[in-house]
């Protein structure tokens, strides 16, 4: 099914076109009719299926529809989003699909000088695409009113929650107008996130793409068992195939991310990190070189990789197994991008056999392992520790025992005799 038939205006379609974009996803074919029609929207789909496109197209044709063009421009669409990388990717799907109409469109986050934000804002947009702390904080100066919004999507609703931001979107949620049109996009539904969408949607319609399978099937998934000291050899094993051109290396901390970095550029491999302690400059920078192809390895947390989307990335390694299943879906999903081939790799230790069960248990399947590596697991069963606590040994000391002589077995019998 084209593009066509979705009945999208020509501007966009030609836009489309030159994307390279023939066919919608799923989760497109499905999504763009409810939100060309008016209505609320409930989406969950794995990260990957094209969640950007699914609203973003739609957004742009309704409001091109309305639009007043000798109006002052005023914020009509308002997309919330969790990370900066996030929305400088949304912002730049805007400006992709957008580009043959008059619509505008700015990103907003923070750590970054706002002057430069503040100062497209007062000009007027159509489209806002921000972060939740740097919207509360421009509209408390007054540089940002919503009550002006017709269509608000609250987009990655499970990162929201798990970055504690509740207590911002119940903010945003009140300075939006009763009357609007809302969009709700996550790629897991547990019941927090089904009672925050109660909160924001009226009678919504749902879309829900593979609920039986959460990972794309397109996507080659591979465990390595190694013990924990041996992985940065094993990385450095995998990645003297010169056939792997980039990858994606994922950690569980800020501190294990810059840690195989060291490691990487140690043996001769541009690698960058990105995370929540970089400035926000070295975090786009970072990307931006791994886009091109200056920089071989971008080493990630998961919280700062939400939003890292780039095209025909091939490999993605998971150097440290997540501790939630549901991460592993959203980790290797920025390979395998709308239909494109990708491949997975993981490594195991020891101490993480109980997450990949969980992993596994997730997707129902069993990732297939590869033996024939260097550096195969030794350690297959750590010691832990026991759940309650042993009784204190007895002393090591003791006396030297003696000969029981019937002079003795009489001492021991009637000892006041003697």
């Amino acid at each position: 099914m084209p593009f066509k038939s979705l009945e999208i205006i020509e501007p966009i379609l030609q836009s489309l076109q030159e994307e390279g974009y023939s066919k919608p996803t799923p989760i497109q074919a499905q999504a763009i009719p409810i939100v060309l029609d008016g209505t609320d929207l409930l989406g969950c789909a794995q990260t990957g299926t094209g969640k950007t496109a699914a609203f973003a197209i739609p957004i742009l044709q309704l409001l091109s529809n309305s639009q007043g063009f000798d109006r002052r421009r005023k914020i009509r669409s308002l997309i919330l989003t969790p990370t900066r990388e996030l929305a400088i990717q949304i912002g730049e799907s805007f400006k992709s699909y957008g580009r043959y109409t008059k619509l505008s469109y700015t990103v907003i986050f923070g750590g970054v000088n706002q002057y430069s934000q503040t100062q497209v804002l007062q000009r007027g947009v159509d489209i806002l695409v921000a972060t939740p702390g740097r919207l509360l904080d421009l509209m408390n100066q007054g540089f940002i009113s919503l009550k002006d919004i017709e269509i608000f999507v609250l987009d990655e609703a499970d990162c929201m929650l798990d970055m504690g931001f509740i207590h911002d979107v119940k903010k945003v949620l009140g300075a939006l107008p009763h009357k609007r049109q809302s969009l709700f996009f996550s790629a897991t539904m547990p019941p927090e996130i089904i009672k925050l969408a109660d909160t924001i949607l009226k009678n919504p319609k749902k879309v829900t793409i593979t609920p039986g399978q959460p990972t794309v099937d397109i996507i080659e998934q591979f465990i390595y068992f190694v013990d924990k000291g041996n992985k940065s050899a094993l990385l450095m094993d995998i990645l003297s195939d010169q056939n792997i051109k980039s990858a994606l290396v994922f950690t569980r901390t800020k501190h294990g991310a810059d840690k195989v970095v060291k490691d990487l550029l140690r043996h001769n491999i541009k690698a960058e990190a990105i995370h929540g302690n970089k400035a926000q400059n070295a975090r786009q920078r970072a990307l931006n070189n791994f886009k091109d192809q200056t920089t071989r390895v971008l080493v990630a947390t998961d919280i700062a990789a939400r939003g890292i989307d780039v095209d025909e990335m091939e490999f993605v390694i998971n150097y440290e197994l997540p501790n939630i299943s549901e991460t592993y879906v959203h980790r290797i999903g920025r390979t395998g991008r709308a239909g494109a081939k990708g491949t997975a790799f993981s490594f195991c230790d020891a101490e993480e056999k109980a997450y990949l069960k969980d992993i596994e248990k997730l997707i129902r399947k069993r990732i297939p392992v590869i033996d024939n590596h260097p550096y195969p697991l030794i350690d297959h069963n750590p010691v832990k520790a026991p759940k309650q606590q042993q009784r204190p040994q007895r002393s090591t000391f003791s006396r030297p025992k003696q000969e029981v002589t019937p002079e003795r077995r009489r001492l021991i019998r009637n000892p006041r005799t003697y």
